[in-house]
């Protein structure tokens, strides 16, 4: 196959073929990039992962700019995988693009089709997924659920899964109740059990962590995000005033920093005050 022509690949206005012509000289056996000529399906995989997490970050940050660059290096990511599989003969990127096209198309019918659109959101959601189960066929009720998914954000899909066909707690209530259950079983086997047994229980209490988040309606990867973002940024303030003095964390305490933690919490507190 021919390489790309120079005009194309130094157009900035080549959209879609552009990138693919980049993508193919890359990969060229004589005269693309060593790194690149070196990577499969697997050695990729975690760059795929790694920016769809860096597309959610400028998300949550509201950096827009940041954020068009992000979704180009995911949309690379698409391309890098298709571009192996057209050299592999399995596939390539317009099958790509066709599959997603006619799934969207099958899959809103109050859309592309003849029914109606005057559906909420929830029965349009619904819809979807008695559709995807149509396309599933006959499968396991858990098949399906991807393994490389994040672990809280795959519990709670397993979840919902096994909620469908009423495997469920009706309430709340029932789910803290096992919460405590797990956490009372968590400290019985760090005190007699192993450190493998240890591991199993602490499975467990974050299992059902995630089942409670999917009760609340809470996104559990969000959460804990936005958890990790306050943690930093309060961590970061006690930081700062510990550097006023000309000492580092390190050189300070617990009380101390335990202190400084509570005048970080009160701040912010103080300043969502100010803004509502």
């Amino acid at each position: 196959m021919p390489l790309p022509s120079d005009d194309l690949i130094h157009n900035p206005d080549g959209g879609l073929p552009r990138l693919r012509a980049i993508m193919a000289c890359l990969r060229d056996p004589a005269t693309g990039c060593p790194w690149d000529l070196e990577q499969d399906f697997a050695s990729i995989a975690p760059y795929t992962i790694e920016e769809a997490y860096e597309v959610a970050d400028a998300i949550e940050r509201q950096a827009w700019d940041d954020l068009r660059g992000e979704l180009g290096d995911l949309l690379f990511q698409s391309v890098f995988h298709a571009q192996m599989a057209e050299e592999a003969g399995y596939f390539d990127l317009n099958d790509v693009i066709r599959s997603i096209s006619d799934k969207m198309v099958a899959r809103h019918p109050h859309v592309f089709g003849s029914e109606s659109r005057d559906k909420s959101a929830d029965q349009q959601t619904a819809d979807w997924e008695a559709l995807k189960a149509q396309e599933r066929g006959k499968a396991r009720a858990l098949d399906g659920v991807a393994l490389g998914l994040p672990a809280l954000m795959r519990a709670v899909k397993l979840q919902k899964r096994a909620a469908r066909v009423g495997f469920d707690w009706p309430s709340t209530d029932q789910v803290v109740a096992k919460i405590a259950e797990e956490a009372a079983e968590l400290v019985e086997a760090r005190d007699t059990l192993t450190q493998a047994e240890v591991t199993e229980e602490f499975g467990d209490l974050l299992f059902v962590m995630a089942n409670l988040a999917r009760h609340l309606h809470v996104d559990p990867e969000a959460a804990l995000r936005a958890a990790n973002a306050k943690f930093t940024r309060r961590f970061q303030r006690i930081e700062d005033w510990l550097a006023e003095d000309g000492r580092t964390p390190d050189q300070s305490g617990l009380a101390e920093m335990d202190a400084l933690w509570d005048r970080a919490k009160a701040e912010e507190k103080a300043g969502k005050a100010q803004q509502g």
